[in-house]
């Protein structure tokens, strides 16, 4: 199980009650390995606000996988095991916010952070935190990124201090472009996405990746909308089903997908959508029966991901977590937590630097999933998975999502090797 440092327990075990975010709160008794103090981890995440059910699902996914490391017995290093803790630092979807939670975990004495849903906040944070370990050097942090996508981060702004274990935006688009360039039946498209440096990197790639792979597709619309604050996306679908589309291309996220989907089902849009994570927080419930065969995604892992190793993964989590609402588990979260356990047991201590030089050369292999880091970026390197919606029961759909009678069947699967990018990062080393 996983623990929590005394002074902060009585708050997060007010936050689990109330947000329903574990199954019982009987967990945070379990005992810790006896020895050293644990081994913490600040996630900082949108814990509040209108992306809340976001960061509450990543919480649930890195607290399972503390879990099994400390049912091993915690992490091994000299001088005795040590629990792995995750922390809450809520950044209300609000980049100061973050720079703020990041000063509190450091004044807490965390060296460890976790963050992913916002490339703008995780930018900020990469910033704030080579900075912090220039100035600092006896207290220097480590940034674990699960999910903030822009492929600047590991480009341009790389750092030996951020190490992310998502497939970046231009990985994304060119695995649902494998896909979409033998959709003969498309030949125009509407791209819409969230106004930040991801929705903008994800609209310029997929312009440069049309024009090369489809150039016969049409871009009939190109647009971007407030992140998080559309509460009501009528008036855009309105605009995607007057212009002809027949198909959707976005990199939305959280309720800016759900909405999204939802209003296209409204007002009778039969296009298809092409998206990077239309598979999961209430999406598939969203658009119905007229999502099937019509909504793609691209991930990491599906559940309905075909090995027995993955089906036992999976499996393991719905007990875990059997509430439907809770149904939300990545892969990359996993090996992420696995990798940083192997890599402080390889250098031995948890000093940053040290780990860092242990985690740029991680190869992990969990639940029949496998990754490595490349150390020139620290941009992990794993196979990439393509999936269409259809219902539950139908061939190769075992699994639904969410309880809501959907699945998502993988139709193409892309090696590492070839889901690869070049990258333009000029690592500086300590």
């Amino acid at each position: 199980m996983y623990f929590f440092a005394p002074r902060l327990l009585k708050r997060i075990v007010l936050t689990l009650a109330a947000c329903a975010c574990l199954s019982s709160p009987a967990v945070l008794a379990q005992p810790a390995p006896v020895g050293q103090p644990p081994v913490r981890v600040a996630l900082i995440e949108s814990l509040s606000g209108p992306f809340a059910n976001t960061g509450e699902a990543v919480f649930r996914n890195l607290a399972w996988a503390a879990e099994r490391v400390n049912a091993r017995g915690g992490i091994r290093l000299p001088g005795g095991n040590r629990a792995l803790v995750l922390e809450r630092y809520d950044s209300k979807g609000q980049n100061e916010e973050a720079l703020s939670a990041l000063r509190s975990a450091i004044d807490d004495g965390i060296t460890l952070v976790a963050q992913g849903n916002s490339s703008s906040t995780a930018a900020a944070l990469i910033d704030a935190i080579s900075k912090h370990n220039e100035r600092d050097p006896g207290r220097r942090l480590l940034f674990m990124n699960y999910s903030a996508v822009d492929p600047v981060l590991t480009n341009e702004k790389c750092s030996y201090w951020h190490f992310r274990f998502d497939a970046h935006a231009d990985m994304r688009m060119a695995a649902l472009m494998d896909v979409l360039k033998d959709d003969k039946a498309v030949r125009s498209v509407y791209l819409i996405g969230q106004d930040y440096s991801f929705g903008q990197a994800v609209l310029r790639e997929a312009r440069k990746q049309l024009g090369l792979q489809r150039p016969d597709i049409q871009i009939v619309g190109d647009e971007l909308h407030p992140m998080g604050r559309v509460k009501d996306f009528l008036p855009y679908v309105a605009k995607i089903k007057a212009s002809g589309a027949q198909a959707v291309l976005t990199g939305n996220w959280g309720n800016d997908l759900t909405l999204l989907v939802k209003a296209a089902r409204e007002v009778g849009f039969e296009g298809k959508f092409y998206t990077f994570y239309g598979n999961a927080l209430g999406v598939p419930a969203a658009v119905g029966d007229a999502g099937v065969g019509k909504v793609i995604a691209v991930a990491d892992w599906f559940p309905n991901a075909t090995s027995a190793q993955s089906e036992a993964f999976y499996q393991s989590f719905r007990q875990r977590f059997p509430k439907p609402q809770d149904d939300y588990v990545h892969m990359r979260m996993q090996l992420m937590v696995e990798a940083l356990v192997q890599s402080i047991e390889k250098a031995g201590t948890t000093e940053a630097a040290a780990v860092a030089a242990q985690l740029e050369k991680a190869a992990v292999l969990f639940a029949g999933h496998q990754g490595v880091m490349r150390g020139a970026d620290h941009q992990f390197q794993q196979p990439l998975l393509v999936a269409v919606m259809d219902k539950q029961g139908a061939p190769g759909v075992r699994f639904d999502v969410e309880g809501s009678g959907y699945g998502f069947r993988v139709i193409r699967t892309i090696a590492a090797a070839r889901a690869e990018q070049p990258h333009t990062c000029k690592m500086v080393r300590p």
